[in-house]
């Protein structure tokens, strides 16, 4: 059974929701595991541990929006192959460039899911004809959090952990945006 739009863009809302709170925690905790030198493996521990808890905690939500969620996604399997393929580099591309310019880690993450979210949203308006605005809205905060975040960095933070620090957050806000305007 098709599920409306109004339930599918809720179902994102209340993901987006999930993931910006997820972001703040697990920012949080590896800003603690910074600044008291705890062993690397924690900072793998606090971001699983910070995704794991807010899935946990929404686990009988989370049952009932992945059907949801998956009949959306379901639409970018007919994509043309070029489409898909530029989808693909549009959110893998600035991901795998932290391997090559690791100074740029908040940027290029900023860049991934700001380029990502935005042409999800317009292939899926032009070849799926829906309109996911929460998507675009992500998409644009975490573009315009680019310029922020660079003069966060250089300008006002003499601490990289910091700059790091607020680079995540606003991607919780991106997400937090997206989704609060998902879920009215």
């Amino acid at each position: 059974m098709e599920s409306s739009s109004i339930e599918i863009r809720q179902a994102f809302g209340f993901l987006f929701i999930c993931v910006s709170i997820a972001v703040v925690s697990g920012a949080v905790l590896s800003e603690i595991v910074f600044q008291n030198k705890l062993p690397s493996y924690y900072y793998g521990i606090s971001w699983v541990g910070s995704f794991g808890v807010i899935v946990g905690a929404g686990f009988r939500k989370f049952t009932k929006i992945l059907p949801l969620i998956r009949q959306r996604m379901k639409n970018s399997v007919k994509w043309p192959l070029h489409v898909s393929t530029i989808n693909g580099i549009c959110w893998a591309g600035p991901f795998v460039a932290i391997a090559a310019f690791p100074s740029l880690l908040q940027y290029l993450i900023l860049l991934g899911i700001g380029l990502g979210n935005l042409s999800t949203y317009l292939i899926m308006k032009k070849f799926s004809n829906q309109d996911n605005r929460e998507q675009m809205i992500v998409g644009c905060i975490a573009m315009a959090s680019i310029p922020v975040a660079v003069f966060i960095d250089t300008r006002l933070i003499m601490l990289q952990d910091i700059a790091v620090l607020l680079s995540r957050i606003l991607i919780a806000i991106s997400y937090a945006a997206g989704g609060i305007y998902a879920r009215k």
